[in-house]
C-alpha cells in the first residue's frame, strides 16, 4: 500500500473525478499550502505511477478523459486536502461506473497477457488487483487470475 498513491486517490475522490491537469493543479496547491517547493515536472510521474498500480484509473466523463480512484486505492486526504474545493473550480462530472469496471478488467487482462514468468512480482501484484477489482466493481476476473497464475507458476488454480 502506498500512502502517497492513496492520497492522490483521496484528492480525486474529493471531487469525484479530475483530469490529469486538475490533479496536478491540486498537488501544486497542496505543496504551496504546506510551504514546499513545487516541482510540477514530478507530478506527471507520480500520477502515472498511481495509474500503473491501479490506485487511479482513467475514465471518460462528459467528453473528457478523467481519473477516478481505482480498485486498490484506500482514498485518504493529505494535509490541507479539505481546502481544495474552496480553492479550485472543478465541474461536476458523471462517470459510467458500470462500464468502468469492465474497462479496468480489460486493461488488467491486457497487462496479464504481457506478464510472463520473468516478472513474478508484477504478476502477483496483478492477482491482488484482480481480487480488489471484483470487490470494487461487479465484474469477474477469474480468467485474468488464471493467466496470471500461469505467470507465477501457480498451477493449482
Amino acid at each position: 500500500m502506498s500512502k502517497t498513491k492513496d492520497e492522490l486517490a483521496g484528492v480525486v475522490d474529493l471531487f469525484g473525478a479530475l483530469t490529469r491537469d486538475e490533479l496536478a493543479e491540486a498537488l501544486a496547491e497542496l505543496a504551496f499550502k504546506q510551504g514546499k517547493e513545487v516541482d510540477e515536472s514530478a507530478f506527471e510521474a507520480v500520477i502515472e505511477d498511481a495509474v500503473t498500480d491501479y490506485y487511479l484509473v482513467e475514465a471518460d466523463a462528459d467528453g473528457e478523459r478523467v481519473l477516478v480512484p481505482g480498485p486498490v486505492a484506500f482514498p485518504a486526504l493529505p494535509e490541507n486536502g479539505e481546502d481544495l474545493p474552496h480553492i479550485m473550480d472543478v465541474p461536476g462530472r458523471s462517470v459510467d461506473r458500470e462500464g468502468l469496471g469492465e474497462r479496468v478488467k480489460e486493461r488488467l487482462a491486457a497487462e496479464a497477457e504481457t506478464v510472463d514468468g520473468t516478472d513474478e512480482e508484477r504478476a502477483s501484484y496483478l492477482i491482488d488487483v484482480s481480487y480488489d477489482l471484483e470487490a470494487w466493481s461487479p465484474v469477474e476476473a477469474d480468467d485474468v487470475r488464471s493467466r496470471l497464475d500461469e505467470a507465477t507458476g501457480d498451477r493449482a488454480n
